[in-house]
């Protein structure tokens, strides 16, 4: 049974493990994060050593570091940077650390969710009140934010009042892609593309030439033609060259983060050669989001 210091030092070890990028710690430098005498430090670690907690890295650049039985000691899995799940404050991301569990409670409570996050590195810049977003996590995509409401320094473990808690499917966008796309041609005219617009209930739509997207006229694009009385002018002219297209395997959680870096509403699927294949917009995916058929109503 690990003593509660001894539980500070190995948490601490694993934090400053995470952020080296697998470099050996001195124990200097846990002692000078925890604020105690590097000697305890020494100490405890030969204790540690012992329970095969830490190996010791001889030489200059020596120190120790974490063995796979200190995660599984403090409950903590192993994973790999791919497998790195960020913190966001203040809509920046917190270098240097991970999340390594997510425990929610409070579930069946009307109107209370409160998750147990338990966290890889440092937690100082991390206060009551903050308000935090953490994930999307890489296996189902959870997503989770909420305001700081407790801090376990001991344990590394955050308390989040949660707000808002999202599982992204994972589909990609050729599974909610239409198919049957509206397209217009190079020499469409302006009159002819409002025409489309109205009847078809849509605001943008590729422009195809040759057998391949090379642009995209949307709404905004017609009411500036009419701003500018350019009413008589082909689609060619006034649409959008800057077109962003995706393979159709692209996932839902990295078309939502493209269109959110670009500032765009819809997303061409083509091939490789530009050809057609479909499109999605954001209410596309909005709605495989928020899709609750699923699940059954309760009456209670």
């Amino acid at each position: 049974m690990l003593t509660s210091v001894q539980k500070e030092i190995l948490q601490t070890l694993i934090n400053l493990y995470q952020s080296s990028n697998g470099k050996s710690i001195k124990g200097e430098d846990i002692a000078e994060v925890m604020n105690r005498n590097p000697g305890t430090i020494r100490n405890q670690m030969q204790s540690l050593r012992s329970l095969s907690l830490v190996k010791g890295v001889p030489g200059p650049r020596g120190g120790y570091k974490p063995t796979i039985e200190a995660y599984h000691a403090l409950n903590i899995s192993v994973s790999d940077n791919d497998s790195i799940v960020p913190i966001f404050k203040n809509g920046q991301k917190v270098e240097d650390i991970s999340v390594a569990k997510i425990e929610f409670t409070s579930v069946p409570q009307p109107g209370e969710c409160e998750a147990a996050i338990k966290v890889l590195g440092s937690i100082k810049d991390l206060n009551l009140g903050d308000t935090i977003r953490i994930g999307p996590t890489p296996v189902n995509n959870l997503g989770v934010i909420g305001k700081i409401v407790g801090r376990d320094d001991m344990d590394n473990i955050l308390l989040v009042d949660t707000q808002t808690i999202r599982s992204i499917p994972k589909l990609t966008v050729g599974d909610i892609a239409s198919r049957d796309v509206i397209s217009f041609s190079p020499s469409c005219s302006v009159k002819e593309a409002a025409r489309k617009f109205v009847s078809n209930s849509i605001d943008g739509a590729p422009v195809i030439k040759d057998g391949k997207v090379v642009g995209v006229f949307t709404l905004s694009d017609l009411v500036k033609a009419i701003a500018n009385d350019d009413e008589d002018k082909a689609v060619e002219e006034l649409m959008s060259t800057n077109v962003v297209i995706v393979n159709e395997d692209l996932k839902i959680a990295n078309a939502i983060e493209v269109m959110r870096k670009k500032s765009i509403s819809r997303l061409i699927i083509a091939d490789n050669n530009q050809v057609l294949l479909g499109i999605v917009t954001r209410t596309d995916l909005i709605e495989s989001i928020t899709n609750l058929k699923e699940f059954p109503v309760n009456t209670n």
